[in-house]
């Protein structure tokens, strides 16, 4: 995995994790590596890979099992939640970067629309 500089790596482990489970390449349930594994994999420190982890614990998206791992959490309720998250945030990203452009929500729309036509 390749980080960027301007971006806490903890967070960026966190996204990575979070479109994991969204893609579904961690399924419901799933056990997740250990945290050394994760950090020998991510090449990053035990200590970071704990944080991203310990967030996303308290926000419901895994279960940490003392003694047995973390698994993801089993509620499609949180895992649509956590997409529809993801989809805004990344629409949010998109409308600021164009919106500095100084297009309209009108012109947005517009250039939107046949992109995805073009797409089709």
């Amino acid at each position: 995995m390749k980080f960027k500089d301007n971006i806490p790596i903890y967070l960026q482990i966190k996204d990575y994790i979070y479109q994991e489970i969204v893609t579904n390449r961690l399924a419901p349930g799933a056990k997740l590596p250990s945290v050394r594994d994760l950090a020998l994999d991510l090449s990053v420190n035990t200590n970071t890979v704990q944080r991203a982890l310990s967030e996303l614990g308290d926000e419901n998206v895994i279960e940490v099992q003392r003694g047995r791992g973390s698994f993801v959490v089993d509620d499609q309720k949180i895992v649509g939640n956590l997409k529809k998250k993801l989809i805004i945030g990344e629409i949010k990203v998109m409308y600021d970067n164009l919106t500095k452009l100084d297009l309209s929500k009108e012109e947005i729309s517009y250039y939107l629309e046949n992109y995805l036509e073009g797409r089709a």
